[in-house]
């Protein structure tokens, strides 16, 4: 799939350029979409992304971690075969109606079970 012939703004476009990636590759008869493997992964990325901020590295190196780790998360949805644009909007309907509290100077959205809100 050529990158220059689809649209680039839009979720449909990118998960098909991360469904091609995983086929040239032929993650899923490899290993590719392991979720173990996958989680350790994306664990790798989160830890590229904490560098990139924690030693001053320029935003340009931490939106490519980022984007490794948004096509890790977009893979681990095909592996799974599970609806990756569905389950966003249910989450953020739930994440919509929660409250929020601040937590040593920071804001903090959660359900905040067995806590006073």
């Amino acid at each position: 799939m050529s990158n220059d012939v689809i649209s680039r703004d839009s979720y449909a476009a990118m998960l098909a350029m991360v469904q091609a990636f995983h086929d040239k590759h032929d993650f899923s008869g490899t290993g590719g979409e392991d979720m173990v493997y996958r989680i350790a992964l994306m664990a790798e990325e989160l830890g590229e992304m904490s560098s990139c901020v924690t030693k001053g590295k320029g935003m340009d190196e931490l939106a490519e971690e980022t984007a490794d780790l948004l096509i890790l998360v977009m893979g681990t949805a095909i592996a799974g075969n599970f609806d990756l644009l569905d389950a966003f909007w249910k989450k953020m309907d739930k994440l919509m109606k929660r409250d929020a509290k601040m937590i040593d100077g920071r804001i903090r959205v959660s359900e905040f079970r067995g806590q006073e809100k």
